[in-house]
């Protein structure tokens, strides 16, 4: 009776291998190769696979990146899935052709550099970004104002570009940096509008300190007095 039984096994078990070899075999497509219960199991990832697809075509290919957009929107699990989903999935989705969209680093360069200082390839991808981000609209005028009051001396406006920017919706940095400006607004406001300022007195503070520190642990007070006094 066991020898029966231990027989049959045995024999099931070699059909199960050989249909496994077989659709192994005949698969057209590495997609054919994982099948089972798991693939029709609903999963978390479910609902934001429209949104990946979307991000996926409009030139996001970055996993790590996708995985913390979905994240920010409530997603509650972790990278892996994320991962295995791109590289399975969208990985053999073809993608528009054309130029990848500006980092933002390389577009906060942008709205830090003067507008004439911008070659002109940059100064069109600006504006199409500009022009597909009204927020981002707005943050550039106000700090391109901001840098105007800099660099013209005309402090006197900081009163109005603080409520402009505290009223501008979308934008909470933009609005916390406004309230911390007016923590100290006059001496903000002379900052912007004297044409003195602290930079000699700060470049002899970091050359004491660049002498303090060759100077740490080797040497008293009155050979470092001897240094500043005479060292140029």
């Amino acid at each position: 009776m066991k020898a029966g039984h231990s027989k049959r096994s045995v024999a099931r078990q070699l059909g199960m291998t050989l249909h496994t070899i077989l659709r192994f075999s005949r698969a057209a497509a590495p997609e054919e190769l994982f099948t089972g219960q798991w693939q029709s199991r609903a999963t978390k990832l479910d609902a934001y696979k429209p949104y990946l697809d979307l991000r996926w075509q409009e030139g996001c290919t970055s996993a790590w990146k996708l995985w913390e957009e979905i994240r920010e929107q409530g997603y509650p699990d972790g990278y892996g899935n994320v991962r295995n989903y791109v590289s399975r999935t969208l990985r053999g989705k073809p993608q528009p052709v054309g130029p990848p969209p500006p980092s933002a680093r390389a577009v906060t360069r942008w709205l830090l550099t003067h507008p004439d200082a911008l070659v002109e390839s940059h100064r069109i991808q600006l504006k199409a970004v500009l022009a597909n981000c009204p927020e981002l609209d707005v943050l550039a005028k106000h700090v391109r104002a901001f840098a105007h009051m800099v660099t013209d001396l005309q402090g006197d406006q900081l009163p109005e570009w603080i409520e402009s920017a505290r009223a501008a919706t979308g934008l909470p940095s933009l609005s916390r940096f406004a309230h911390h400006l007016e923590r100290d607004l006059d001496a903000v406001v002379a900052g912007l509008s004297q044409p003195w300022n602290s930079g000699v007195v700060e470049g002899h503070v970091n050359r004491i300190k660049r002498l303090k520190r060759q100077m740490f642990g080797r040497a008293g007070f009155e050979l470092l007095r001897k240094r500043v006094l005479l060292a140029k």
